[in-house]
């Protein structure tokens, strides 16, 4: 029996003149901004034009370009080797990125070449949310009706409970905490990238997921008095978003003379917003609002309780099905 894992994940320009065009797919998704074409089109353009010089910046403190493709590859690699640990069964696990290459038309023709008898659709997506996991679902969904790949498919909507995703987290915090409270006391920051306050009131679980994942992790850690704070980063644009945000956060801290371990709690890939936005530019705010001590924990990338929960959600897919699809 051949079976194929299609790993969605964000995407990422693999030069700076690929910053623009990304930034245009992005906005350009329905799931992001709601509005209809072709207004949805013109505020795109315009949108991704505005902040393309801004975002090339970016991309220049970290070689150029997202490192993220490389880093999605390394997650396919670790996963597909340990999924092959039955004769009877062939994994293959193929990427689809959402914005930019390797895009699902890309991917579709190779699994179609592939000639699975299932399909399993993991996004790296923990917490399930319309503009990431449904995002990457509805993509993959359109692109191979349209090209006639109609094997089989299951979907993986959350793992963010799983219980080696939170073991992962706990265990890559563990040693970092016990370095940061050495030197004072220290508050945990579980940063998750933000989203515009409607969204979610629209039935979007994410900051519920969020909550979930980080009150699991707590629980792990089995630290007493622990002293945490789930807050959230990246926010663009005029309307108003989920709090608290992470900057806030740090201005605070540094008020109260609190070392800051900050924690990428929805992300499981380094990208630009972990490498520039939490490790220069947070830094760098961190230091100006007098935080002595300022650490990030890594993104769990292919550690091997990661990996894990991946493989369990391969092996039974109908556990991780949930009603979120349906937002």
């Amino acid at each position: 029996m051949k079976k194929a894992v299609i790993l969605f994940n964000l995407g990422g320009p693999d030069n700076l003149d690929a910053v623009e065009p990304f930034l245009f797919n992005l906005f350009n998704d329905k799931n992001i901004i709601t509005a209809p074409n072709p207004m949805r089109y013109f505020l795109a353009k315009l949108i991704s034009k505005k902040r393309a010089p801004v975002a090339q910046e970016i991309y220049k403190q970290i070689g150029n370009k997202s490192p993220i493709l490389e880093e999605t590859e390394k997650q396919a690699k670790a996963l597909e080797l340990a999924l092959n640990t039955d004769e009877k069964t062939q994994w293959k696990v193929f990427i689809a990125m959402r914005y930019w290459k390797p895009f699902a038309l890309e991917t579709a023709v190779k699994v179609k070449a592939f000639a699975p008898d299932e399909i399993v659709l993991l996004p790296l997506y923990p917490q399930f949310s319309t503009t990431t996991s449904k995002s990457s679902m509805d993509d993959w969904i359109k692109t191979t009706e349209e090209h006639n790949l109609s094997t089989l498919t299951k979907t993986i909507c959350s793992y963010h409970n799983d219980e080696d995703f939170v073991t992962a987290h706990a265990e890559k915090i563990r040693q970092p905490y016990d370095t940061a409270v050495k030197l004072g006391k220290t508050r945990i920051l579980f940063s998750a990238h933000g989203l515009p306050e409607k969204i979610i009131k629209k039935g979007d679980p994410y900051q519920k997921h969020v909550e979930e994942t980080v009150a699991n992790i707590v629980a792990k850690l089995a630290i007493n008095g622990l002293d945490y704070k789930i807050c959230y980063q990246s926010r663009v644009g005029p309307l108003k978003w989920i709090g608290p945000s992470t900057d806030n956060e740090i201005k605070a801290a540094g008020s109260e003379g609190i070392n800051l371990l900050v924690v990428p709690v929805a992300f499981v890939s380094e990208h630009s917003e972990t490498l520039v936005e939490l490790d220069i530019e947070y830094a760098h705010l961190a230091k100006e609002h007098g935080v002595k001590n300022y650490l990030r924990v890594p993104a769990l990338g292919d550690d091997k309780h990661f990996i894990k929960t991946l493989v369990t959600a391969c092996n039974n897919p109908d556990s991780f099905i949930c009603n979120c699809y349906k937002v």
